[in-house]
């Protein structure tokens, strides 16, 4: 199926790893025009390399911490235009609610809500008058399903959700959209790090160690293991697609069935 990217230019905001470059990877092999944003400009470099020479496609880099106003408007000078935003960079930390000072209550809230609402607040418009664009937030099972392990981070998600829905709002009657995806547990560079880590100490194997999360911390799982960053991939880059043009302002969820709510 032509899922009608060829040649639309794609930004996917912490792309360096994870979900952020499993999409970028598989917005290249649909022919797309990937642009790489990480913090650190020569991780941002590398991934560019590596994918390059992985896809042959058009490829390129631009670093900025997008959770500033000051890294955001790096990207947006590097490239000022875009048809399809993905953003993807975001933070997350387990911690006791207690212990979270205001200081990073508001740190999350700027890496994980103002990132995508100052890069959207610069695209959207362009979008609008071009009248063809993609937007998408992504965002976690943990918008619906507060942990509260993480309570701050679960309330970022949630935010994601409601910028995006409102956002959704103001395209009426446009070929715009905005949406949000909500990937569930996923086996990304840190979770497999975390996951390899607890086993050497533990004296269990990886495949124990994933077993126990699911029956303890999300026992609701359908899929009972973690996706993989190519299978969240492989939704955003169909939320994108011209062929999901009816799909506007919805939280679509590739959640593994975490979340038991059919709404």
């Amino acid at each position: 199926m032509d899922l009608g990217l060829k040649g639309r230019v794609v930004l996917v905001t912490g792309s360096t790893q994870g979900i952020g470059r499993a999409a970028a990877r598989r917005f290249l092999a649909e022919g797309a025009s990937v642009v790489i944003n990480g913090r650190d400009e020569a991780r941002v470099a590398k991934a560019v390399e590596e994918l390059s020479k992985e896809s042959g496609g058009t490829v390129r880099g631009a670093a900025g911490d997008v959770g500033t106003v000051e890294g955001t408007k790096a990207v947006i000078d590097a490239v000022p235009d875009v048809d399809v935003l993905v953003n993807n960079a975001g933070i997350f930390e387990p911690k006791p609610f207690v212990d979270i000072p205001d200081e990073d209550w508001l740190a999350f809230f700027q890496a994980n809500v103002m990132s995508g609402v100052r890069l959207s607040r610069h695209y959207f418009p362009r979008m609008m008058e071009k009248n063809w664009g993609r937007i998408i937030f992504i965002s976690s099972e943990s918008a619906v399903q507060i942990p509260a392990e993480m309570i701050h981070y679960g309330t970022t998600k949630t935010a994601q959700l409601a910028v995006a829905r409102g956002l959704a709002e103001l395209t009426a009657g446009s070929n715009v959209t905005v949406n949000s995806v909500l990937p569930g547990p996923t086996r990304s560079e840190g979770v497999d790090g975390f996951i390899k880590s607890m086993a050497k100490q533990s004296g269990q194997s990886e495949a124990e160690m994933e077993a126990a999360f699911f029956r303890t911390a999300r026992p609701s799982s359908l899929l009972r293991r973690f996706a993989t960053p190519d299978e969240v991939a492989n939704m955003i880059v169909y939320v994108a697609s011209a062929v999901a043009s009816a799909t506007n302002g919805a939280a679509v969820r590739v959640d593994g069935g975490v979340v038991r709510s059919i709404t």
